[in-house]
């Protein structure tokens, strides 16, 4: 029961690491209908970036702060010199174009930082452990990460139900004709938008530095992962990039986790090893697949957040 509850708590804190990259995401396309494939740059310029200042300083609660700024200001100069010119132009354009932002991203790290991976090490004050049940120890370090992502969900909550920025977005996203009628300039909402969707990917790469290595080429994987949460959790909607996320995260790791234990009580341990490391692997794509046949537009669609 412990390691049970040990790897739930593993899934929550890599759903949360998905959450804060789906919700930049699902922002920008829910609002701004762009498909964003370099999304994934700006998590790893943010892990770069807080690595990097985290070293030079000593000081993690700088690399973090240098690592949002990074994300975001790299995220609203891109809107402004690229997406800019293709809000009205077809996703096929809008994906070639974020494509090869992210060959020129990944090769600007290459260049700026060369090619061996940074380490980026856990601050000596969320260093440790803390024991959340007789024999239960869990690393204070990923709780934090849980704990920060709570915070930027209901952040996210109170910014467009009660701020009144938040509901000048979602009215633009509904109906950008129809704000701009009323006095309000859309395009800087847009850059507001995209540098806050930015600086969630960078966010969430500062914060999985210390858990994993910092290397070009790092925002790739997890974005597949971040689209599959959008997918399953409603495109647009925030709060459907949570329940995708928790879903998503949590599927993966007990997965990885359980399914060799359990194949082993009916066949031989390679053979069980080998097909339960397939069959997890699969495991967040079946779930997508069952959901979009029950739910074909997610679970919680833009129009009901």
């Amino acid at each position: 029961m412990l390691l049970v509850i040990e790897q739930i708590l593993n899934g929550l804190q890599l759903g949360i690491t998905l959450f804060l990259m789906s919700a930049g995401l699902t922002l920008v396309f829910g609002i701004m209908q762009v498909i964003n494939l370099a999304h994934g740059s700006f998590y790893m310029i943010g892990a770069y970036v807080g690595a990097t200042v985290a070293a030079r300083t000593g000081s993690f609660l700088l690399g973090v702060a240098a690592a949002l700024a990074g994300a975001a200001i790299a995220g609203m100069i891109v809107e402004v010199i690229v997406l800019r010119r293709l809000y009205r132009r077809e996703h096929l354009d809008q994906v070639l174009a974020t494509f090869g932002l992210i060959l020129f991203f990944n090769e600007l790290t290459r260049i700026v930082w060369g090619r061996q991976p940074l380490m980026m090490d856990v601050p000596a004050w969320l260093g440790g452990s803390v024991e959340l049940l007789p024999g239960l120890p869990y690393p204070v370090y990923r709780l934090a990460v849980i704990a920060v992502g709570i915070a930027v969900a209901l952040g996210l909550w109170l910014l467009f139900s009660r701020i009144r920025l938040g509901m000048q977005i979602r009215a633009g996203a509904s109906n950008r004709e129809m704000i701009a009628a009323l006095g309000v300039n859309i395009r800087p909402l847009y850059t507001l938008v995209f540098g806050l969707g930015t600086l969630l990917a960078g966010l969430a790469g500062v914060m999985a530095g210390p858990i994993l290595a910092v290397e070009s080429g790092m925002g790739e994987s997890i974005l597949i992962l971040t689209f599959v949460v959008i997918v399953i959790g409603g495109i647009g909607s925030v709060r459907g990039a949570v329940v995708g996320a928790l879903l998503v995260g949590l599927v993966d790791t007990l997965g990885r986790a359980f399914l060799p234990v359990l194949l082993r009580l009916f066949l031989a341990s390679a053979a069980a090893d080998s097909i339960a490391a397939s069959i997890a692997s699969m495991a967040i794509y079946i779930l997508m697949a069952a959901i979009l046949v029950w739910r074909p537009r997610g679970l919680f669609p833009a129009h009901s957040s």
